[in-house]
């Protein structure tokens, strides 16, 4: 059949994927029957049929839309094959949105957590691309960690043959294989391993065949579909105050073997599609919990195995299915009772229910972790991040009721809302939306104290510590570290000698901002002890433990406002205890 003929079935299959009810699932059927039978001989064409059919599998109206888009899905990877063998330009599948497709191939440059992922998943899938390689003083710095005499070329010779150095030593084990075998045996922690890796820049290929990491064939089992017979739930429809009023959906932790399955899913989905998100990346097993919340919604979130955690914020990430398919993923930082959420649908399921989906996930995030205070940081709605702007995130929050943390913008976007409302046809400018995603976005819910968070940023407390360890410390971050946390123990009363190890690093970080309070020694007993509490339970089995004690010590919480917030609430005193 011509391609403008293709066209028009496909035409006709992107206009009945949104159409429900009475007769639906039968055209929608014999629409795709007409594809299926098709030979496509451009890419795009091609890639315009794979979107729908994800879209379609996703959001199915019946039993037979399903069985259909499975079936042709599952053989997609030889029409992509089929296509290559035509001769055509086969350089569509490589655009941003639409990466990942079964038959296809990827290259990136990864860090190490995730290439030892993919060598174990995929090892005969995988290699480097050394063509155009040329990191010789890499090579140099980082190989004598692990082949005996390489100096000897390294160090003083020109044209090093560096690959017939890896093959002497590598024997017969695939040479991606091997040198992750190496920097794993490195006795150095976790993130050494990953900077020295990184220090390579290795380019990394790997061949998507039709495995079931594809984006084609990415889904689970599924043992209760959700046919939608009638229109798919708008943003209109949604209201974030009614959502949050209701009971929050029940969570349950899985198996530790669901768990690693869980993690694994998500390893695949990112990796397909080029992105790398650090709880994504390495997230732990143990702590995955799953919430299924109706319309064949299910929405898993974990958080990060302790030696991996940050200093002091809390961490979840997460992705969900919708009827088996990864539409999105998820990332929640907090402290107290704030929290910054990152959420992104992925593009081939942006018209499907997207805000009634958001508005589970923060169901789920204040009863988890207690949320009250949710922030969107500026990248996600524009800062930097072209895609958001294209897309209107800006108004995708405020739509929901978030407001500008900042009063400029606040006044700027009830600028446009009265255009918007007054001028038919207005459409607000990109620059504009890049100006209105300079600062963060907020949504407090009841009982929350309104614009207490704006101006908070645990990077300003970060930077004050900073800040004092070049005044006071020259620059030494060790003696800052170990004068903290003597002066901490003593204003305390507690001494860390008899901690854990992970429990006495998460004390020395935690000194270093407690070592900012002036009256810390002043604070009665229940308020020391409490603060030792919430230090312990910082690396321990549940960080979500951690989080929700910090929301029940209302002077940490003051203090903490103070000086992420860069109020001065004793000047010239905010200095550390004696260096």
């Amino acid at each position: 059949m011509p391609t403008s003929s293709i066209n028009r079935l496909l035409d006709r299959l992107e206009q009945h994927k949104n159409r429900f009810g009475r007769g639906e699932t039968r055209r929608v059927e014999k629409v795709l029957g007409a594809l299926a039978r098709q030979q496509f001989a451009d890419a795009k064409s091609l890639i315009r049929f794979h979107e729908a059919l994800m879209f379609l599998r996703a959001f199915p109206q019946g039993p037979g839309v399903v069985a259909r888009t499975e079936r042709i899905l599952d053989g997609f990877h030889q029409r992509v094959a089929d296509l290559r063998a035509l001769g055509t330009d086969m350089s569509p599948f490589d655009v941003y949105e639409v990466l990942g497709i079964a038959g296809t191939t990827m290259e990136d440059t990864l860090n190490f957590d995730a290439v030892r992922w993919l060598v174990r998943r995929i090892p005969r899938n995988v290699e480097i691309v050394w063509d155009g390689y040329e990191e010789e003083r890499a090579m140099a710095a980082t190989w004598p960690r692990f082949m005996p005499l390489v100096e000897e070329d390294g160090d003083v010779e020109a044209n090093i043959p560096w690959r017939r150095w890896l093959d002497a030593a590598r024997g017969r084990e695939r040479e991606l294989e091997w040198l992750v075998g190496r920097f794993e045996l490195l006795p150095c922690s976790p993130r050494e391993k990953v900077e020295t890796y990184g220090s390579l820049r290795l380019p990394i290929r790997w061949r998507i065949e039709n495995l079931p990491l594809s984006r084609t064939r990415s889904r689970w089992p599924t043992r209760a579909f959700y046919y939608h017979h009638e229109p798919l739930i708008t943003r209109s429809q949604v209201s974030l105050e009614r959502e949050l009023a209701q009971p929050a959906p029940a969570l349950r932790r899985v198996s530790l073997a669901e768990g690693r399955r869980v993690i694994d899913k998500i390893q695949e989905v990112m990796l397909v599609r080029y992105r790398e998100l650090y709880g994504t990346t390495l997230g732990d097993p143990h702590s995955v919990v799953r919430a299924n919340v109706g319309r064949g919604v299910v929405i898993y979130l974990w958080g990060l195995p302790p030696e991996r955690r940050l200093p002091l914020r809390a961490y979840l990430a997460g992705f969900t299915v919708k009827n088996g398919v990864p539409i999105n993923y998820i990332e929640a930082i907090g402290l107290d009772e704030w929290i910054e959420i990152g959420f992104n649908t992925f593009y081939t399921f942006r018209g499907g229910e997207t805000a009634w989906i958001y508005a589970q996930v923060l169901r789920i995030l204040n009863r988890y972790m207690g949320a009250k205070c949710i922030s969107i940081y500026p990248y996600q709605i524009g800062d930097g991040n072209e895609e958001a702007i294209e897309s209107g995130a800006f108004w995708f929050y405020r739509k929901l009721g978030f407001r500008p943390g900042r009063a400029d913008l606040l006044r700027l976007c009830e600028r446009e809302e009265h255009r918007i409302i007054s001028e038919a046809g207005y459409k607000t400018p990109a620059r504009t939306l890049r100006q209105l995603a300079k600062a963060h976005v907020f949504y407090e819910l009841p009982g929350a104290e309104r614009g207490a968070w704006d101006r908070f940023s645990t990077r300003n407390l970060c930077l004050r510590v900073n800040r004092l360890m070049a005044r006071e410390f020259g620059g030494d971050s060790a003696r800052m570290r170990r004068a903290a946390a003597e002066q901490v123990s003593r204003a305390l009363g507690v001494s860390a000698s008899g901690w854990s190890g992970i429990e006495q690093k998460a004390f020395e970080n935690w000194a270093l901002v407690l070592s900012l309070i002036p009256d810390l020694a002043n604070w009665t007993a229940g308020e020391k002890a409490d603060v030792a509490r919430i230090i312990r339970a910082k690396l321990g089995r549940d960080e979500m433990r951690y989080i929700r004690l910090t929301q029940r010590h209302d002077r940490l919480r003051r203090e903490l406002l103070r000086l992420g917030s860069g109020v001065e609430a004793y000047p010239g005193r905010d200095r550390a205890f004696s260096p």
